[in-house]
């Protein structure tokens, strides 16, 4: 119980501290963060994929399932994101 605790207690805290990081970014330095939160996205997928390699129960196994989606629409969101703001940018 401990442990779920504290695990609730890191995630609240990072919630409110990287709202009240994101919404300080100016839109040009848009594009350069995303492709950071991309990548960051893609070792998010591969810690997904071990957890639920390592899976001794089916919840275990449904949540990394679940954390795996998660994580690859994040990452193919993110990168469609930045190539449409990097579309802006081209000359016609």
């Amino acid at each position: 119980m401990g442990e779920m605790v504290v695990g609730l207690y890191v995630f609240v805290l990072a919630t409110l501290a990287g709202r009240e990081v994101i919404t300080k970014v100016p839109p040009t330095l848009h594009t350069p963060l995303m492709s950071g939160a991309n990548a960051i996205s893609g070792i998010a997928v591969i810690g997904a994929l071990v957890v639920s390699a390592q899976a001794d129960t089916p919840l275990v196994e449904w949540l990394g399932v679940a954390a795996i989606v998660m994580a690859v629409i994040n990452v193919v969101g993110g990168f469609m994101v930045t190539d449409r703001m990097l579309q802006m940018f081209r000359k016609r």
